[in-house]
């Protein structure tokens, strides 16, 4: 069973209030062209550890960020597949889950807790009149009573603000994929676009492709900062000069001291089409594999490129936007 009415809200952030008590949230009050919606985003976790994983993104630059800004405000119920605008901070390759870190939700000092953090951001887009924020959960309401936060009436909003697949086992009927959380607020006058992703350290990041449930072989406790990206994918010619077919590339680089066996890895891209490798790549060194056209492609419109390995599990992910592959003959490096 995944979330019931998955979708992305779209509007101006007017208000907010701290998460406190036994289950703490971080609310926002957002407006749209016709109602005010509450989106409720965890910030602390029933489960232990109790702390949250968060990354936050200060200019964030994926080809997601292109089809949202054409969406008209309000809540729009998305599909949850690839290739769509839908989160997945697995396959999207949104940002490097191994930079999430955990952090409490209330302690004492100024600018040190996800309250705090979330504050900032937010409070940053309300004081923008043009900024426009992008809330990705499961929407709720309308009730039949008014905001128990802000008093409108009537009461809705959004909340699993977070990741939603990979749960352990009290919250696994939740799981999906293409179903995950995130805030994304567009500042225009500073010509930047700041995301926020959250997730639950009890939760694991090798999920299966179908159901999103965790893959127990692949978990065993492992969070993100103890996982390694022994694979990179340092760059790739994104869009040639002539044709693309047959001459589009990807170099990578083993980042390990010992020979790595690709026989069976695969490089993937935006609508999972894949293209398999072979050959092993030597310690520190780059290998350079050129697309043959007939699988994978790289779309000149923005996309993604993931490595998977032998058991199809993701060891590397990349994005890249339409304007990063609008020059022809150029590589692009991911960093």
């Amino acid at each position: 069973m995944t979330l019931k009415e998955y979708g992305v809200l779209k509007g101006k952030a007017i208000d907010s209030r701290n998460g406190e008590g036994n289950s703490p949230h971080f609310q926002i009050l957002i407006i749209d062209d016709e109602w005010r919606h509450r989106v409720a985003v965890n910030v602390k976790s029933k489960a232990m550890p109790s702390e949250l994983l968060y990354y936050i993104d200060e200019d964030f630059n994926h080809p997601v960020t292109s089809d949202l800004q054409s969406l008209s405000f309000g809540f729009h119920e998305l599909e949850s597949r690839s290739g769509q605008i839908a989160l997945d901070f697995i396959r999207g390759n949104l940002f490097d889950i191994l930079k999430m870190k955990p952090l409490p939700h209330d302690i004492p000092g100024p600018d040190n807790d996800l309250n705090e953090l979330l504050h900032k951001y937010i409070a940053r887009a309300i004081a923008m009149e043009n900024s426009e924020v992008y809330a990705f959960g499961e929407k709720w309401g309308p009730e039949t009573k008014r905001d128990k936060y802000f008093g409108f009436a009537p009461g809705n909003g959004i909340h699993d603000i977070h990741m939603n697949q990979g749960n352990s086992k009290n919250w696994e009927k939740d799981d999906g994929v293409y179903q995950d959380g995130g805030l994304l607020i567009h500042l225009p006058d500073e010509e930047r676009w700041v995301a926020i992703f959250l997730a639950f350290q009890s939760q694991c990041f090798h999920t299966d492709d179908t159901t999103g449930h965790r893959i127990v072989d692949a978990c065993n406790g492992i969070s993100p900062e103890n996982q390694d990206n022994n694979v990179c994918i340092i760059a790739a010619l994104i869009n040639p000069k002539g044709h693309d077919y047959g001459l589009e590339s990807v170099l990578l680089l083993n980042t390990t001291p010992q020979l790595i066996d690709l026989t069976g890895w695969a490089l993937a891209d935006k609508n999972k089409k894949k293209a398999y490798l072979n050959g092993s790549i030597r310690a520190g060194e780059v290998m350079k594999y050129t697309l043959s056209g007939k699988d994978m492609q790289l779309s000149n419109k923005g996309g993604i490129i993931t490595l998977l390995d032998s058991k199809g599990l993701k060891v590397n992910g990349v994005s890249y936007t339409k304007n990063e592959a609008s020059r022809q003959g150029w590589t692009i490096v991911f960093h």
